[in-house]
């Protein structure tokens, strides 16, 4: 019998380094991210990108939740394939992803998709690819608000390409989509001045939009850090991603969302080289390499120091005298799990501390069937 809630009963079986998902956790941290929304899922919009499996999203489909974000088409086929009601793939369409955007919209009659758009030239390919298939396409006016990364600053060159979207043969408006990803200060005071702050021009444009007379459905807001804030303006739907799974980085930094990890690597000691010194199979072909050590933390070894981290191998220093056997099982904390779950083909789903079977990690592809 496990004596710790990540201790798994049969893990002599399970092959490592192995992704773990935690069913009870996953569901706790969907029923708080609804209540946190007093019980209203139409204002939610999870962002699918941090776990990418089609089991998660039935099981956010059991609790009520119908829309999702996403960042690519293959995420977008993999909600479609749920039949998810509404799917806004917020990533700007380039190239063939054009094409195989209008696909998807033919393919999928239950689901209703859309897309972002930050530039007239980009709106005109859509719309052409669109009129071509006999499709009108739903699109998200993209506004950036502080992030610089894609989109459009909330001013009057933004509305008059909202202005041209509404009046665009082939598409039609979805509202606007504002990510606010920038915006990640511990002190959740100081991130809602930023946040309030940021958003203070994207109101200014919704007010000239609403005196356009123009239509305005919808407004996606945020990510996880600004999850909190968004809430507490009705007129906004929020997309947190990184709360299902949650991760020892977001723990760390944002201790005003009591989120459970629920996503744990599995290790093993391979080798004990030298006192004081222990290497596991835990390289960075397994959990997130991006940020600094330690990138992982491993619950049933939390005095273990990073010294070495290579694809296959994370080599870390412990008190002499401490080290556990070669063969031992580690359960580790990721840094970063959005990353660490696409370094996976598959998870393996923990229930009442045992493995009942392996979830497809399906759209860690970039290629389903479009």
């Amino acid at each position: 019998m496990n004596c710790s809630w990540f201790e798994v009963d049969d893990v002599a079986e399970l092959e490592s380094p192995a992704l773990l998902i935690y069913r009870e956790r996953v569901d706790a941290n969907i029923d708080l991210m609804v209540r946190m929304a007093d019980g209203n899922t139409g204002r939610l919009r999870p962002h699918v990108k941090t776990h990418k499996m089609g089991e998660l999203v039935r099981w956010q489909l059991k609790r009520g939740l119908t829309q999702f974000k996403c960042a690519t088409i293959a995420e977008a086929e993999m909600l479609g394939e749920a039949s998810v009601a509404h799917v806004l793939l917020a990533y700007p369409l380039v190239g063939p992803n054009v094409g195989r955007f209008v696909q998807l919209t033919q393919k999928f009659s239950a689901t209703r998709f859309a897309c972002i758009i930050d530039n007239e030239t980009s709106a005109l390919i859509l719309a052409e690819e669109a009129n071509r298939a006999r499709q009108t396409v739903e699109v998200f006016l993209d506004i950036d608000c502080g992030m610089h990364r894609t989109g459009i600053a909330p001013d009057r060159k933004a509305l008059e390409l909202y202005r041209r979207l509404a009046s665009t043969p082939g598409l039609t408006l979805g509202g606007l989509h504002c990510y606010d990803g920038h915006i990640h200060q511990s002190d959740l005071s100081e991130r809602e001045a930023a946040c309030l702050s940021a958003f203070a021009p994207v109101w200014q444009l919704v007010e000239a939009i609403h005196a356009a007379q123009l239509p305005l459905p919808k407004i996606v807001a945020g990510g996880t850090p600004t999850y909190p804030i968004h809430l507490r303006d009705l007129r906004l739907e929020c997309s947190p991603g990184t709360p299902l799974l949650w991760d020892f980085g977001y723990g760390e930094r944002y201790p005003d969302m009591p989120f459970l990890p629920a996503a744990l690597l599995l290790s093993r000691v391979v080798s004990c080289p030298e006192p004081g010194i222990v290497c596991t199979d835990l390289g960075y072909k397994a959990v997130a390499s991006e940020g600094p050590q330690p990138r992982v933390k491993f619950l049933n070894l939390p005095e273990a120091e990073p010294v070495m981290h290579s694809e296959e191998h994370l080599v870390m220093k412990v008190a002499i005298g401490s080290e556990p056997p070669v063969g031992s099982a580690l359960y580790g904390l990721p840094r970063h799990v959005c990353p660490t779950v696409a370094l996976h083909d598959e998870a393996i789903q923990i229930q009442a501390g045992k493995a009942m079977g392996r979830i497809k990690v399906s759209s860690r592809n970039r290629h389903l069937t479009l």
